[in-house]
């Protein structure tokens, strides 16, 4: 006889869930595209259950905290779920119930602890957060002078290879003639990394801390180098919904081209191919905005990899996977790396620091010497200093 296995069900789970993410993981009829889709699928035969754990989640079984961590939230599976589900809320979601029950990865406490004490997930000293501006004499926004606030955020104000974005972007606004102002030591996380981790609670109070001080700046128009940061500001920041416009700077430079305000007098000889970042294009369907910049380029020729726009591959620096260690073997960004190598370019574009992080260390590791990762801003900035021929 068969041995009597039974399930206890946790209808509070359920109800708690459904409060959450407003019932989102009720609609899923359990076709397993998600599963199918999830890159990490790519690289492991232990691949991501995303079906698995959004079916436990409608029955409220227990178990689907295991792998809750592995997702990158690259949207990937929900560009392709034939019922519109937004699974990305379901992990989110989860992800709150796991760290009221004391189920989270370690090293995440450490992460939030750092916003808290630092204004930033990088646990360096909020009066360093201006440090990379040193020498560029950049004011501080005035609503008054300024068309725009500079919203650098905290990987671009604290890693140093992500500084270089901040920088170049500087001197491609400058040369644009755009008034701008910054917040320098002044400026706020914006609790994107607590979000993407799934402390709701917390998010939501720095949410309203950063608004507060938005509002009070007066400010109606900011442009955010990271796509995270641009995301947040546009989808989650409801306190400030009617009062300012977030952009992303390539949208931001995109439209100071066709305005005549940006122009590239020299030429850049460089075959270039883009990584779209999923921020920018799966969750906001930016994809023409980089693209644009870089065809504004004389003599700089665009390759596109095989799979792009919403079938990019993730970095997979998202979802709180910057501060997770990720094993060599496991990374996507080592397969992104190799796609983009087959192009023939010389340099692998993206316009995301978390991408710049991921993609420059696989880039260095696996195909040394033969591909360069540059930001779109540095791209920009690198064709501003180079004389036409």
């Amino acid at each position: 006889m068969a041995d009597d296995v039974r399930l206890q069900l946790d209808d509070d789970l359920v109800e708690r869930l459904n409060a959450l993410t407003g019932g989102a993981a009720a609609v899923c009829y359990q076709c397993g595209t998600c599963t199918a889709s999830c890159p990490w699928g790519l690289v492991r035969e232990d691949h991501l259950p995303v079906r698995t754990i959004i079916h436990q989640a409608q029955l409220g079984v227990p178990g689907w905290q295991d792998k809750l961590w592995l997702c990158t939230t690259c949207g990937q599976c929900e560009a392709l779920c034939p019922r519109g589900v937004k699974i990305i809320d379901v992990f989110r979601g989860l992800r709150e119930l796991a760290w009221e029950s004391n189920h989270v990865e370690k090293g995440l406490p450490s992460l939030l602890w750092s916003i808290y004490w630092n204004e930033n997930p990088w646990s360096q000293p909020p009066s360093q957060r201006a440090a990379w501006a040193r020498g560029l004499d950049i004011p501080v926004f005035d609503d008054k002078k300024h068309e725009i606030l500079l919203y650098v955020g905290c990987t671009s104000s604290y890693d140093r290879r992500a500084q270089k974005i901040a920088r170049a972007l500087v001197t491609v606004l400058n040369t644009a003639g755009v008034k701008f102002g910054y917040l320098g030591n002044d400026e706020p996380c914006c609790g994107e990394s607590a979000l993407s981790v799934g402390n709701l609670d917390y998010f939501n109070e720095i949410v309203n801390k950063t608004a507060g001080i938005f509002n009070e700046k007066k400010v109606t128009q900011l442009i955010a180098i990271s796509p995270h940061c641009y995301d947040v500001f546009k989808n989650h920041y409801p306190q400030t919904a009617d009062t300012f416009k977030p952009l992303h700077y390539t949208q931001y430079l995109a439209q100071l081209i066709t305005d005549g305000r940006l122009k590239f007098p020299g030429a850049l000889k460089e075959k270039i191919t883009f990584q779209d970042p999923c921020y920018l294009g799966r969750h906001n369907a930016e994809y023409e905005g980089p693209r644009q910049v870089l065809s504004a380029i004389p003599e700089a020729e665009v390759i596109e990899m095989a799979a792009n726009r919403s079938d990019g591959l993730c970095c997979g620096g998202g979802g709180g996977r910057m501060w997770l260690e990720t094993i060599n073997a496991e990374r996507f960004s080592n397969l992104r790396a190799k796609e983009a190598e087959k192009t023939g370019a010389g340099i692998l574009a993206t316009a995301c620091p978390f991408c710049i992080v991921c993609l420059e260390d696989s880039a260095k590791n696996l195909i040394p010497g033969k591909l360069r990762v540059l930001d779109i801003a540095e791209i920009a900035a690198l064709a501003l200093e180079k004389p036409r021929e």
